[in-house]
């Protein structure tokens, strides 16, 4: 298959190469190299930075704060991260993470791996020991002496590109370097170390500046015919995931063009409305029977599959979801098609998702439809009535914030990892992109509750973050939103244990485990960190208090005392441990 590169901006190699030379001749101001980079960063359209300050990274925390960059200054290296690339999504801008040496960096990986899983841009600027303090148990030392070097400090797993900069005049291939990842389709994850010294030393040159150019992937009108052939056969239905987010009018014209059934992963809930007649459900974790029972019933011959890995979450590789004739495979990671399913015949389309279903539409022939003539199967989303009760069952809780939140405002909606991704995934219905988040990839407990300030922040407007107590006790912002006044909400599903594990342990048949937790006032503990709190004990305050916290100006807790019992619906991801061996029958 050939494919071919357009860039959208720059059309000819001499104007591609000018956008990596200095544009001066000779410096006019004289810059540290702290306040080059933070020039450097603010024109690659950085608008954020999220960290926690240190000794040893003084001056670029210092340039930071007299650039047009706003800077946010967080309770953990760990919630930055997670904060940046919630607002990298809510903003599509990149987003700065900034560390001191030592802890600082160890405490920042874990947010910085969830940014690579998600396929945000983020740039991780941190601070290294001065080359005269190395190997003398420097304070906090950050060098080959106590740290390992490969994978933090070097490109590999967790940055795309990584490099300490050790002199001024590394800047301008260093500059050239972010850039290049920046213009790039998809995530960009970049880590820059500066010596301590090296940040208050004086640039030698005149200061890089780089004009990015966006260049985008797409495919042949010869591909494309023969994908118009390949989905002409017979009835084919489409499945969209996170990296289709930007193609969600182009896939709707052609899911009614064509009959086509449509099915999305736990990340892409609403790109396709859910409320749409050829919806047939969630795959994956938390994910509907009515998509299986179509898979089963009406398997179609193929399935066009667009910006997703089919990933466990989003597949847990069940053989219950390979078409009769294999996949069609749209992405623009060209590494991405036929790893999921290795043995299944898959026809692999390296491109921007928009480009290709845009070229597809085009293509394909007015009248042809290949729907089905028998109905399709819809997600069923059981609401149990309301009942009188010292505690909240979940799916009413889910009923109350789909009427109020979910349709009854714009804000952004996002569910943390364990049961809160299950009930949020499963009940929750949305008709237009972008109003859900979940981190189903690395799916880190404290994402939510520490992303939800990011994005609140980026988008100017309130975001919702369904949560766990477990989570809610691992890490969060409060404090942070209190202090930047950010219009976050955090729900808290408070059932004083680790719910999912008690569960789930209990399913693999395994018996005795503790996974309690002495329960916590979380409206008591938001109170004393300057946010407003309420605590939830029955179904019928639900309401009144989230429309408090919805017409709140200030972060809002929300603290519901749920039904430990109630299963939430992670019966596959259970299923998918048994198979891989973690059961003990």
């Amino acid at each position: 298959m050939d494919v071919k590169f357009q860039d959208t901006q720059a059309n000819t190699t001499e104007q591609s190469n000018s956008t990596k030379r200095l544009l001066d001749s000779k410096p006019s101001v004289t810059f540290s190299v702290a306040e080059a980079v933070v020039k450097i960063l603010g024109d690659m359209g950085v608008q954020y930075a999220f960290g926690v300050s240190g000794g040893a990274l003084a001056p670029v925390w210092a340039a930071l704060h007299q650039s047009s960059i706003q800077v946010l200054h967080f309770r953990h290296e760990a919630g930055a991260a997670f904060a940046a690339i919630e607002a990298y999504f809510a903003s599509d801008r990149p987003v700065v993470v900034f560390t001191t040496t030592g802890p600082g960096i160890t405490n920042a990986l874990t947010g910085l791996l969830a940014a690579r899983w998600e396929g945000a841009k983020v740039i991780f600027v941190s601070a290294s020991t001065s080359a005269p303090q190395r190997g003398r148990w420097a304070c906090q030392e950050t060098s080959t002496y106590t740290m390992p070097s490969a994978g933090i400090f070097t490109s590999g797993q967790i940055f795309h590109y990584a490099t300490t900069l050790e002199s001024s005049d590394e800047l301008t291939e260093v500059s050239r370097r972010l850039a290049l990842g920046l213009e790039q389709p998809g995530g960009f994850v970049a880590h820059i170390s500066i010596p301590t010294n090296i940040q208050t030393s004086s640039l030698k040159t005149s200061l890089p500046r780089v004009t990015l150019s966006h260049s985008v992937a797409t495919v042949t009108e010869e591909t494309i015919a023969e994908c118009v052939r390949l989905l002409s056969e017979g009835p084919f239905a489409i499945w969209v995931g996170f990296g289709a987010r930007g193609a969600a009018k182009e896939i709707r014209q052609l899911a009614e063009k064509t009959g086509a059934a449509v099915m999305c992963s736990p990340r892409g809930k609403g790109i396709f409305p859910e409320d749409h007649p050829q919806f047939v459900g969630v795959t994956g974790f938390g994910g509907h029977e009515s998509v299986l029972r179509y898979m089963q019933e009406q398997r179609p011959r193929r399935v066009l599959v667009l910006g997703t890995r089919l990933g466990e979450f989003t597949s847990f590789w069940n053989p219950v979801m390979i078409p009769r004739r294999g996949f069609l495979h749209v992405d623009i990671d060209p590494k991405v098609p036929g790893t999921a399913y290795p043995s299944v015949e898959t026809f692999a389309v390296h491109s921007d998702v928009r480009l290709f279903v845009k070229a597809l539409l085009r293509c394909f022939p007015e009248g042809l439809s290949l729907s089905t003539p028998l109905s399709l199967p819809r997600p069923v989303h059981n609401v149990v009535h309301r009942r009188m009760g010292d505690r909240v069952l979940p799916n009413i809780l889910m009923n109350v914030i789909q009427q109020l939140i979910v349709e009854g405002s714009d804000a952004l909606v996002m569910a943390e990892g364990g049961n809160s991704f299950a009930w949020a995934i499963n009940l929750l219905q949305f008709a237009k992109p972008g109003r859900f988040r979940a981190s189903t990839g690395f799916a880190a407990m404290g994402h939510t509750t520490t992303g939800v300030v990011g994005a609140a922040l980026a988008r100017r407007g309130k975001a919702v973050a369904i949560v766990g107590d477990g989570a809610m006790l691992m890490l969060n912002e409060v404090n942070t939103a209190v202090k930047y006044q950010a219009p976050a909400v955090w729900v808290v599903l408070n059932d004083g244990r680790y719910n999912m594990c008690e569960h789930g342990m209990m399913y693999l048949g395994f018996q005795g485990v503790d996974a309690t937790i002495p329960q916590v006032d979380f409206a008591k503990v938001a109170q004393g960190m300057g946010a407003d709190g309420i605590r939830i004990e029955r179904e019928y305050d639900i309401q009144a208090a989230l429309e408090k916290a919805m017409t709140s100006p200030s972060p809002f807790v929300v603290d519901v005392l749920i039904e430990s019992t109630s299963p939430a619906p992670i019966g596959n991801r259970l299923d998918s441990l048994i198979w891989q061996g973690a059961t003990n029958y």
